[in-house]
């Protein structure tokens, strides 16, 4: 059994015994510890749940909006729902904060709690390790029987979020209507069966092939939406039975885009397109993370706009974002961040721009790919043994190679004329994470290779 906490919450297998897995009196402790700092920062007594569709989640649902009411909050219980959709009813109902059900892209014994706050954002360093002392030193107190919360419902939250989408200012229905396209979705039997295959229609797509769209939380295939998980939308795509294949994570926070051919478009190259098209109509900054392609960073100046990069991690490229008021920005694992809406990663958002420019470009979508700038990426690892100070290691790393561009504040990512390596630790286990990019893939396993070597050396 497995529980990780950390400050963006808590994510554990479900079962076990408690502190082995994610138990309900985890579920219960984790979920008191975050009303009680909640409690600390402000009167308001509203928080918003939401869940995905896997298969514990209406059983954490109940202990998560039970221990909320006996913490004397009311609860907006919004159902199934995507986690942009969570973030962004928040804010709707003014809420205090709120905690998405979901362990995204890990496998269905996972679940998860996130926690936001009031902007419908997630917790920042301090407020997340606030929670965890919280949690840790059991520091919190339920309410007395005339202080018990509520709980209402609100099934709304869904649609309300499609109309937002379709009401933004880039997105044109009209276009995509008129480009006839036929769409193919693979949702992995999440909450994303319902709401993608929705806003297509009301996006005005009449041809929508679905694969995996059951709400059922019973994964077809291995969450994570990256190659080696999509065979099946891939084979369909290659019959030429779609224009377009869309697939998305369990909470549906992540975008992949398969090719007309059957081929990926490559997770980096959703948040690169959709970029592509924003700085087109409206110039600004950009950001991305430092494990992301370097293809938004050539696109952003082609545009002659400024793009920065930030930290690992979406609070972190958030915070990044409201530094340079940037109009667009992201990860690069299909995660789209467009402010215009809402500061956290959205498919939903990302679907509609990707296809307005699809519809406005004439192009197939393995042209449209071609217009980008071309890298890959390789994600390696080192193994440590534990006695080895890793944080001393980065650090010798970051000095040997003094003579090329060094940022360090995530690790150490260096870059180089035509590519770039980033190197960070994990907090779980004595590894270095190594992140590589060149012009081909042999070229940046080269990349990792070397500097795995460098590393050896410096041990």
């Amino acid at each position: 059994m497995s529980l990780i906490k950390s400050i963006s919450g808590i994510r554990g297998t479900i079962g076990g015994k408690a502190g082995e897995g994610l138990s309900g009196l985890d579920i219960t402790k984790f979920t008191a510890a975050y009303a009680a700092f909640i409690s600390s920062c402000t009167e308001n007594r509203r928080i918003v749940v939401g869940r995905d569709a896997r298969l514990s989640g209406a059983m954490v649902e109940k202990i998560v909006c039970g221990t909320l009411m006996a913490m004397g909050f009311d609860v907006i219980n919004i159902g199934l729902s995507t986690t942009p959709t969570t973030e962004i009813a928040v804010t709707e109902h003014k809420a205090a904060g709120g905690i998405i059900i979901t362990a995204s892209h890990n496998p269905g014994q996972w679940n998860a709690l996130k926690l936001l706050n009031a902007q419908g954002e997630f917790l920042n360093d301090a407020e997340g390790k606030e929670v965890l002392r919280r949690a840790e030193e059991e520091d919190f107190s339920f309410a007395a029987v005339e202080d018990l919360g509520k709980e209402m419902r609100d099934d709304t939250m869904v649609q309300k979020h499609i109309d937002m989408v379709k009401n933004l200012s880039l997105v044109d229905c009209d276009a995509i209507a008129g480009a006839g396209f036929t769409v193919a979705v693979d949702a992995v039997n999440s909450v994303g069966g319902t709401v993608i295959p929705e806003l297509l229609r009301q996006l005005g797509v009449k041809n929508v092939v679905e694969l995996n769209c059951e709400p059922n939380g019973r994964f077809a295939h291995t969450p994570e939406p990256i190659p080696e998980n999509l065979t099946q939308i891939s084979e369909l795509m290659k019959d030429g039975k779609a224009d377009v294949g869309f697939v998305v994570d369990p909470d549906v926070d992540r975008l992949a885009i398969v090719m007309e051919n059957g081929e990926m478009f490559v997770e980096e190259y959703t948040l690169v397109s959709v970029a592509d098209y924003v700085l087109g109509a409206t110039p600004g900054a950009t950001v991305s993370n430092l494990s992301s392609s370097r293809a938004l960073r050539d696109v952003t100046a082609a545009h002659g706009c400024q793009y920065s990069a930030a930290a690992v991690g979406e609070v972190n490229v958030v915070a990044e974002m409201k530094r340079t008021n940037a109009v667009i920005g992201g990860e690069g694992n299909g995660g789209v961040i467009y402010p215009e809406l809402h500061y956290g990663r959205d498919a939903l958002v990302g679907v509609a721009l990707f296809l307005t420019l699809l519809a406005k470009s004439g192009k197939k979508v393995s042209e449209l790919k071609k217009t980008y700038p071309q890298y890959c990426i390789a994600k390696n690892k080192i193994e440590l043994t534990p006695e080895i100070d890793v944080d001393a290691l980065l650090e010798a790393m970051k000095e040997k190679y003094a003579s090329e561009n060094v940022t360090d504040i995530d690790g150490v990512k260096i870059d180089f004329a035509d590519s770039w390596v980033h190197l960070r630790k994990s907090n779980t286990e004595p590894i270095i994470r190594i992140y590589s990019e060149a012009s081909t893939m042999e070229e940046a396993d080269k990349l990792a290779e070397d500097v795995k070597e460098v590393i050896k050396g410096c041990i």
